[in-house]
């Protein structure tokens, strides 16, 4: 018996090749019909068999196209019509925009292989993709994905690409970014004075390999944007672009040629090698410790045991590496704190005195991007996102709708992203990075902007930080008086420890659940900075437990930048004669009397670190975000629990005190106890702590936020001493620093504030 069927699918479904799949699965089935996208995803029309239907729909399930991820779909049987043939169809829309968007995806196999054959009519041509790789998300300028609502469309295919695109049995069948050499992007090298070089398109990769080799630093634009590039063995390059650059010691990133080279220098785990190829290609951080190359570590990687490796990801760093043949540095082309840059114009006025030459090409990049970053822990290969952005952005897939109301939380304010909840899917922005720099602000009102006219709605709730002096939460009490919405403060802390509420499905847990949520700094609800809390989560509700001593919170940000004002405010007599020499006596003076008078408090175990950073000498001033704890954490390769000490015990619902624990640390350390096995004993200590509470408080679920949880030999730690005792729960779709604060935001409200049990 004939029959026709509608089916509808959503998900990640446009822009990863699901039209031909279908179109070919169709043909497999002797089915006809049609396909399209919409608003909503993708919507088939099929008639035939009922058995081939039933066939058609359990393989398209089950098999879906590698980058695609089915979120929904659904069949149901409609009025029979006719159709002569299976056809892919214009996209139409009816109604706003309901999808998952499509972030970028590294360069597939067959494109690689492609555009390094001489043979093949798209050898050396930096922009070649298909239905399975490129960009996406950084060429986006509306959806459905089609060719017009990208960047691309200003490229006209030639007619070798149109019978391409035509073509069921091409691989490029219906590819929206097809092009070539003919008729698509084109690439261009120019001085630092902006004039060009003229060289043949398919010479351009061999002159700018010569060019790094000979020891020049090159902007070249990526397809997310500019990354800065030069030798990664050259000692003198790479301290020439760091003065250039305004970047005196946090670490660049290094792009490998290819795996095996990478494999060669350095052993590597399953789980790295796994993220190394992904399609989201990120910078996955590595310890160096056994590496055979010949890198120049102390210039690349100051004073650190791991370094940040990525493999080339689009077609422009796959043909750099392969006329290179050596690692290079690859970091985002920028000034110091400003975002990443990706206009041909602005490279040249900003990044004239850092770059010798320029690499241009004329795809506007419409959403840049910077790399994102990963890291494994050593022991249990815990999986903890440092920066997410290209790649993974702008969706969040493990979520369900239940609200009808439109919602946009505005974030913090230091590694900062926007969460927009317009339609069935969650959204949340790449990270944007410190709002205090005018051009991240810029950028952060230029994505909110950008979301409400994508989604062609406005938001009937604003949710924002607590912090009255976040530019976010200024933006967005500004913009709920112009778009008439409610307007709704969320702490911090709270909202950290709502991400991983959220991201774990734990809001619909009947016991109670610990939430530990540790950072540099937050604003409290007692005016003071929060940063060492215990929380729980019970019946709809979230109430602070418990906290570490405060301690003095001294010259305001500057406390931050400079970790032994961290350990001034927490060293007692004793303590202050060893530290007095890394003050001048006029600053020794102040900062006493700071101290004296000062009523601002903190319980922030990022200062903690800090302080205990600056005791121990490792470091007194920060030249980058989280410097301190990054070192201290470096110290550490490997540790055994067995020789870990306390060095505090908490009673019952007492309230920690953190100068106790920074007491101890410095009685080991005058006694001559090893650097190591303080900083082993310090993180063996939190995690004791945490357990301790858990335990004091029958609290079997613990819930862990904050940037202090990127220190992956404390999440080891914690994972080895809880056994089967305890339940850890961490943020894993999402950075456990700031950057999930604004899905932390709408999973408060959502659950909390709105919550439909209340």
């Amino acid at each position: 018996m004939l029959k026709t069927v509608k089916i509808e699918i959503s998900g990640r479904v446009q822009g990863v090749g699901f039209r031909p799949f279908v179109f070919t699965l169709s043909q497999k089935f002797k089915l006809n019909g049609t396909v399209s996208n919409n608003e909503n995803g993708v919507v088939i029309y099929l008639s035939g068999s009922e058995k081939n239907i039933h066939l058609f729909y359990t393989e398209l399930i089950q098999f879906p196209p590698t980058v695609s991820q089915i979120k929904e779909s659904q069949i149901e049987e409609v009025i029979f019509q006719e159709f002569e043939t299976f056809k892919i169809i214009p996209s139409s829309k009816s109604g706003k925009l309901n999808l998952i968007l499509t972030p970028d995806f590294a360069i597939c196999d067959d494109c690689k292989k492609e555009i390094k054959d001489p043979n093949n009519r798209r050898f050396y041509y930096p922009f070649t993709t298909c239905v399975n790789c490129g960009p996406r998300w950084a060429i986006t300028k509306t959806f459905p994905f089609e060719r017009e609502n990208t960047s691309v469309d200003s490229f006209v295919m030639c007619n070798t690409c149109k019978e391409e695109y035509t073509n069921p049995n091409n691989r490029r069948f219906h590819s929206q970014t097809n092009s070539c050499q003919n008729c698509g992007i084109t690439i261009s090298l120019h001085n630092s004075k902006g004039s060009q070089i003229n060289i043949r398109p398919k010479e351009i990769f061999k002159k700018i390999a010569s060019l790094i080799k000979e020891g020049n630093t090159l902007a070249i634009k990526n397809t997310g944007g500019y990354l800065l590039c030069c030798d990664a063995n050259n000692r003198e390059v790479i301290k020439k672009l760091r003065e250039n650059k305004k970047r005196p010691h946090k670490p660049f990133a290094i792009l490998y040629p290819s795996l095996s080279l990478l494999e060669s220098h350095l052993v590597i785990n399953n789980s790295q090698k796994k993220a190394l190829e992904s399609t989201e290609r990120p910078i996955v951080i590595l310890q160096k410790e056994g590496f055979k190359g010949n890198l120049a570590f102390a210039e690349l990687i100051p004073g650190l045991n791991q370094m940040g490796v990525m493999l080339p990801y689009s077609g422009i760093l796959q043909l750099l590496v392969e006329d290179l043949k050596i690692p290079i540095v690859a970091t985002s082309g920028n000034l110091y704190g400003s975002p990443i840059i990706s206009n041909n114009d602005q490279a040249e006025k900003i990044l004239s005195g850092i770059a010798d030459y320029f690499v241009h090409h004329n795809l506007e990049v419409t959403n840049p991007q910077d790399d994102s970053v990963v890291k494994f822990s050593n022991k249990f290969q815990q999986e903890v996102l440092f920066r997410r952005s290209r790649g993974y952005a702008p969706n969040y897939f493990n979520f369900t709708n239940k609200t009808n109301t439109k919602i946009m939380a505005m974030g913090g304010g230091l590694k900062s992203t926007i969460a927009y909840l317009p339609n069935d899917h969650l959204y949340i922005s790449q990270y944007l990075g410190n709002l205090e720099h005018y051009d991240v602000y810029q950028r952060f009102i230029q994505i909110t902007h950008y979301f409400i006219k994508l989604f062609e709605q406005k938001p009937a709730v604003i949710l924002i930080d607590k912090h009255p002096a976040y530019q976010s939460a200024q933006f967005g009490e500004e913009i709920s008086k112009k778009w008439d919405a409610d307007l709704v403060k969320i702490q911090h802390h709270k909202a950290h420890f709502a991400s991983v509420l959220g991201e774990n499905h734990l809001f619909d847990c009947k016991e109670k659940v610990l939430g530990v949520v540790w950072d540099g700094t937050g604003y409290g609800e007692d005016k003071n900075i929060w940063g060492g809390e215990f929380f729980t989560f019970h019946k709809d509700q979230i109430d602070r437990l418990s906290h570490f001593l405060y301690f003095d919170w001294l010259a305001g940000d500057k406390m931050s930048k400079e970790p032994r004002l961290s350990l001034f405010s927490l060293a007692d007599e004793d303590i202050e004669d060893h530290i007095s020499s890394k003050f001048s006596s006029d600053e020794w003076t102040i900062y006493k009397s700071l101290k004296k008078r000062n009523k601002l408090k903190t319980s922030s175990i990022g200062r903690l670190f800090d302080g205990v950073a600056s005791l121990l000498e490792i470091c007194d001033i920060n030249t980058y975000e989280g410097e301190a704890a990054i070192l201290l954490e470096n110290q550490i390769t490997d540790y055994d629990l067995k020789k870990c000490e306390n060095y505090y015990n908490i009673s019952v619902n007492k309230i920690i005190d953190t100068k106790s624990i920074l007491k101890n640390i410095y009685i080991d350390y005058k006694a001559g106890v090893k650097r190591q096995h303080i900083i082993q004993n310090f993180l063996y200590t939190l995690a004791t702590i945490i357990l301790q509470v858990a335990s004091q408080n029958n609290i079997k679920k613990i819930a862990l936020s904050g940037g202090v949880f990127q220190n992956t030999v404390l999440i080891d730690m914690l994972k080895e001493l809880s056994g089967n005792k305890f339940k850890l729960f961490f943020n894993h779709n999402l950075a456990p620093n700031d950057e999930n604060i604004s899905f932390g935001q709408l999973m408060y409200y959502l659950h909390i504030v709105n919550s439909p049990k209340k």
